[in-house]
């Protein structure tokens, strides 16, 4: 987790210095300076991101939003095969049983991931946290109370955003062309217990 948050800090400084690498390529067609590349399908295929970029600075599959993304899938497809559904509910913990299991299965405020996909957006998977119960697991009995509440944990990522462009002097949308845009979102990354904002 710490290798991700070190790099949402150093992520917007590096793009910041190479901001023109961003912005500018070889481009076939008239582009005032500082407008972004504008590319198409074949010059750059969906899922990808402009290789100079991810050379110099985005090193994206550091994150643990990302990193997590191959794994959860591997399990989807095995638990697919098995016919084994996803859990979905509050569980009651047994503590013999999840000693040796994830923090996010250990947890009184457990929570699950899913993958959540955006063909607009690179990465275009990232894992998400959902918590599992509106209240709290107690240490006493394993079962969920309503004396905390559950609420998800996050952090902001620097994602790349595809957005429509015009390849010509028209402004009018090329079919099919994009450029990148950077923009920052907020991933739920775990789940936390606070107390309730009022009493029940």
């Amino acid at each position: 987790l710490l290798p991700g948050l070190l790099l949402l800090l150093w992520l917007p400084v590096s793009l910041t210095r190479h901001g023109p690498s961003l912005r500018v390529g070889a481009h076939p067609h008239p582009q005032s300076p500082g407008t972004p590349h504008c590319y198409s399908a074949e010059e750059l295929p969906l899922g990808h991101a402009p290789p100079h970029l991810l050379a110099r600075a985005a090193k994206w599959e550091q994150a643990l939003p990302v990193a997590l993304v191959s794994s959860l899938e591997a399990v989807g497809r095995r638990r697919r095969r098995a016919g084994v559904p996803a859990g979905t509910q509050c569980p009651v913990l047994q503590p013999g049983e999840v000693l040796e299991a994830d923090v996010h299965q250990r947890s009184i405020s457990p929570w699950r991931y899913r993958v959540d996909t955006d063909e607009s957006r690179y990465p275009q998977k990232l894992a998400f946290a959902e918590c599992l119960c509106r209240g709290c697991i107690s240490a006493k009995t394993g079962r969920e109370t309503a004396a905390l509440n559950s609420v998800p944990l996050v952090q902001s990522l620097l994602v790349l955003r595809r957005r429509p462009c015009s390849r010509d002097t028209t402004g009018v949308p090329t079919p099919g062309a994009f450029a990148f845009h950077a923009e920052f979102i907020r991933v739920p990354v775990g789940c936390t217990c606070v107390l309730p904002r009022s009493a029940r």
